[in-house]
């Protein structure tokens, strides 16, 4: 007979709505105000510290729900969120700067779910709030990477040309290079020239030719420096896997980066203010290390220690920049020691092909260079930022090394994690510090978030009323497919990884609410004209199927192509619109047409009917 649904329906209908039912189950619990402790750079977080947490919160009077260790970070949830500001203020006492400490909402989700990977819903600025950096680029330290590149330049091709010189070193805002014969200056002064236009040389009457950037040059670093840091800081937020974040300029050096529904801030915070980048240089084996401790560092050469205080005599010629790395990736060597592997892009990978090639055997180490801002400011009201740089690896060379190779000496698999991204992310052209750092409150208001929810509910109450009064039994069909397809959008959103519901998201699901009534209305008045054409019951709902879905797939599938447009060049509110649009797209032709379908087909489907409640 006809309208007897194969079992496979059967099983695919139960399975995907246990799913989606499953993954919208976390959001009926709510969240707790809490504050999260993560380790620094050189510190780790253990269980061993949950006591002294817990006295420290006693003696505060504060109250808390749990102090949660996991993933290395310690999370404390408490009963009054009034009581939040105090508790990180307390913790941040005890903590000290070694440890990353910061308000957060902690989603109260059971541990059988969270096993799953069952997370609530990610909700945008507008509604939930987040996190909001303001950030400012330190143009001294561009502009001196800047000079440094060039220096370099200018010694490795005037000894190229064989053009003999004293010395080149930066001055100020120059490049001061020194000869002993005023011919070779003259000679020089053409070569570089030639080479390098966007710069104006000048000569001195003590055989120095003094080098300086055109304003125009000036600028494009300048600019550049911002812009690149914005890219960079793009790909780290990426790597935390925020979804809709906004991260733009203001200003002439500073960047605004907001990050909505962020829940981990304390780890954000660490990877946003981190400015890290490796050095790759050569052990100086020519001259006495015990000189340099004593203050006779060599010219060439510079002192720095590593993580236990040892001294390592290094040689100011760098072999590689970080800036040339464009993978890495944290892994165990043959002996289960943390290690980070590295992948070089092509310019890279010739350099240091031609850097180890004649350097076979001797020790390279590994600087890993990080910028802090101090209390300071300089003349011009900037912040003053302390370079440090640590030695993390010597190891020897062994064989002329390529694009890709890896580092090892690193104390902890969760410090060659961070390092790994920090180092995948990108290196920073200039360190970025964190100069204003607020939580995000929701920018509509709580009246309007609360107006967005009851729009939702009132759509849905008003359509769920229509179709039980207009369509009767099958109307009670399509407010069960109705109310099955908002728990789908629900659960799809927690699902993706990244998905964040914005308002307009919410404007997407009362729309996509409608549109799954639309499809409903087009099946159950294509049954109707096929009663009145004469046609049994059964046969008036399989006609009635089949010759509504041509008319129900266009009119989705011309929307759908809205929504891709919207999604790819829209931006923010407009891309959470096209995404919840385009999940109920999805959803509500499953639940019009199949979910429906099956219901139909379960309750008259394959007997005798002698006429239809429609």
């Amino acid at each position: 007979m006809l309208n007897q649904t194969p079992i496979w329906k059967y099983i695919l209908v139960i399975f995907v709505l246990a799913m989606c039912g499953l993954y919208a189950l976390p959001n009926l619990y709510g969240e707790d105000h809490a504050v999260q402790i993560s380790s620094g750079r050189n510190t780790t977080v253990t269980e061993d510290m949950i006591p002294s947490i817990e006295a420290t919160m006693t003696s505060a009077g504060i109250e808390t729900k749990a102090i949660e260790f996991r993933d290395e970070r310690i999370l404390v949830r408490l009963n009054d969120p009034d009581k939040q500001l105090i508790a990180r203020e307390k913790l941040d006492a005890q903590m000290g700067d070694e440890y990353f400490v910061a308000m957060n909402l902690a989603p109260d989700t059971p541990d059988w779910l969270e096993a799953l990977n069952a997370e609530p819903m990610k909700l945008g600025l507008d509604l939930r709030g987040g996190v909001h950096f303001l950030m400012e680029v330190d143009m001294k330290q561009a502009l001196d990477k800047a000079f440094e590149d060039v220096i370099g330049a200018f010694r490795a091709q005037l000894r190229e040309e064989k053009i003999r010189y004293r010395s080149v070193r930066q001055a100020g805002d120059q490049v001061e290079i020194t000869f002993r014969d005023p011919d070779v200056l003259e000679r020089a002064q053409f070569f570089l020239r030639g080479r390098y236009p966007d710069m104006v040389f000048n000569e001195r009457d003590d055989l120095t030719l003094r080098a300086t950037f055109t304003e125009i040059k000036l600028s494009e670093v300048r600019d550049n420096a911002v812009r690149q840091n914005i890219t960079i800081i793009r790909n780290r937020v990426n790597q935390l896997g925020v979804a809709e974040p906004l991260v733009q300029k203001q200003g002439a050096d500073r960047i605004v980066v907001q990050l909505p529904g962020i829940q981990d801030t304390a780890k954000a915070k660490e990877i946003l203010n981190a400015t890290a980048t490796l050095e790759f240089r050569l052990v100086d084996q020519t001259n006495d290390v015990n000189d340099a401790i004593n203050g006779r560092v060599p010219a060439r050469s510079q002192l720095l220690y590593d993580r236990n205080g040892r001294p390592v005599l290094l040689q100011k010629n760098i072999m590689l920049r970080g800036n040339h790395i464009i993978d890495a990736n944290s892994s165990t060597d043959e002996n289960g020691f943390p290690q980070v592997n590295i992948s070089l892009d092509s310019e890279g990978g010739s350099k240091m092909s031609a850097n180890t090639k004649n350097n076979i055997g001797k020790p390279m180490a590994t600087v890993f260079i990080e910028y802090k801002a101090t209390d300071k400011r300089g003349p011009d009201g900037k912040l003053v930022f302390e370079k440090k740089e640590e030695v993390i690896n010597v190891a020897t060379i062994q064989a002329q090394l390529g694009s890709s190779f890896r580092i090892t000496g690193i104390d902890s698999a969760s410090e060659a994690r961070d390092l790994s991204l920090l180092l995948r992310a990108g290196a920073l052209i200039a360190p970025i510090q964190i100069v204003e750092e607020r939580t995000v409150g929701p920018s509509l208001g709580k009246e309007n978030i609360e107006l967005g929810y009851q729009a939702i509910m009132y759509g849905l109450a008003g359509v769920l009323v229509f179709m039980l009064i207009y369509y009767r039994a099958f109307g009670v069909v399509a407010n069960i497919a109705l109310i099955t397809n908002v728990i789908m959008i629900v659960g799809i959103i927690s699902m993706v990884p990244g998905a964040t519901l914005t308002l307009p998201g919410m404007a997407g699901i009362v729309l996509t609410v409608g549109m799954a009534v639309d499809a409903n209305v087009l099946i159950f008045e294509r049954i109707r004209e096929e009663i009145r054409e004469g046609r049994s019951p059964q046969q008036a709902i399989h006609f009635g199927y089949d010759n509504a879905f041509s008319t129900i797939l266009d009119a989705n599938i011309t929307t759908f192509i809205a929504g891709l447009i919207l999604f790819a060049i829209g931006t923010g509110p407009i891309k959470g619109f096209s995404i919840t649009l385009m999940i109920g797209i999805v959803t509500s032709m499953f639940t019009a047409i199949v979910v429906t379908r099956v219901l139909v087909n379960l309750i008259w489907g394959g007997k005798r009917v002698k006429s239809l409640a429609i």
